[in-house]
């Protein structure tokens, strides 16, 4: 595998279950080290608590008497995993209140999370990967579990903040068709192999029963693509 992303650049990682979708954000994290060749991000070894790199994990709705509230969660991202005083507390207000604010998260604030919606909460999980001010933006499965209309707003957001920010946003998906509207190209992984390119170029017929090694049907309709033949 061997490609490039470019700031302000938004791809979708596409495949199977147990393509590697979620272990090729774990290498980019320097969570796990490559069993051949090498990985660099922003010109370096991948390496453990790198601030140029904010990562949104898988989202699990949270319990509904999780009392904590919105912003707390958020704070985590700042001081939740150090030892010692962590951020000057207005700093820290500031730069959490501006995230939030860029998530549209500020009306819900002070909400305890376990009342919000599968979409609030991921817009949370979003803001708190953006508290550093990454250059590469990671997200995996960000629209899990979420109806049609929370997961336009999320793809409409991450293409936002993708674009003001001008970082290059990695997303995992199982789904493409919310974002053809939004990425710029996608990463299709199936039997450790991958294609790179517009959506149009690598969600085709020959290209991806080339990836599988069987015959795989494309069919576009109501601009959107279904993949027949394959259990994605």
């Amino acid at each position: 595998m061997n490609f490039s992303v470019q700031d302000g650049e938004f791809i979708a990682i596409l495949g199977p279950n147990g393509a590697g979708k979620s272990t090729l954000l774990k290498l980019l994290l320097g969570l796990v080290k490559p069993h051949a060749g090498s990985v660099r991000v922003l010109g370096r070894a991948p390496s453990k608590g790198n601030k140029d790199i904010g990562y949104a994990p898988q989202f699990r709705m949270v319990e509904a008497d999780f009392a904590l509230r919105a912003r707390d969660i958020v704070r985590f991202g700042l001081d939740g995993n150090k030892w010692g005083p962590g951020w000057p507390n207005r700093k820290r207000d500031e730069l959490i209140e501006q995230v939030l604010q860029e998530v549209n998260a500020l009306s819900f604030a002070d909400a305890p999370v376990g009342q919000l919606s599968g979409g609030e909460q991921q817009r949370l999980l979003i803001a708190q990967a953006l508290l550093t001010g990454p250059r590469l933006l990671l997200l995996d499965e960000p629209l899990a579990n979420l109806d049609i209309a929370h997961g336009q707003e999320i793809v409409a957001l991450v293409k936002t903040v993708c674009r003001s920010r001008n970082v290059a946003v990695m997303l995992v998906t199982h789904d493409v068709n919310p974002l053809l509207p939004a990425v710029d190209r996608v990463l299709y992984m199936a039997n450790g192999q991958c294609a790179i390119g517009t959506p149009q170029e690598v969600i085709t017929s020959q290209i991806l029963s080339n990836l599988y090694g069987s015959q795989v049907e494309v069919v576009k309709a109501l601009g959107s693509m279904f993949v027949v033949g394959v259990q994605i």
